[in-house]
């Protein structure tokens, strides 16, 4: 904005510096352990279906596929749920 002062301070920096490391290198997938509880996180949108298999934290799968022409009429709840039955079916 006019009449702003521009302002850098040592929280941007870090945040900055953090944010070039992870564009700047690849995620590693992870062994999983049968022993250990999995959490699984899924988003949809009106082109595709995705979702995360984690365990303490770390990514051990990645999934997506894209919507057929009539999947990207559905609405938002439809997809979400969609999206939740695709990386179930994947993982079970």
């Amino acid at each position: 904005r006019k009449n702003q002062a521009f302002v850098w301070d040592k929280n941007c920096e870090e945040s900055f510096q953090e944010l070039k490391k992870r564009l700047t290198t690849a995620p590693v997938l992870t062994l999983s352990d049968a022993k250990e509880p999995f959490v699984v996180y899924c988003d949809a949108s009106k082109m595709g279906l995705g979702g995360v298999l984690m365990q303490r934290g770390k990514v051990v799968a990645y999934a997506s596929r894209q919507l057929k022409t009539h999947g990207r009429n559905y609405p938002t709840h439809d997809l979400e749920l969609a999206a939740v039955v695709f990386t179930l079916k994947i993982w079970r």
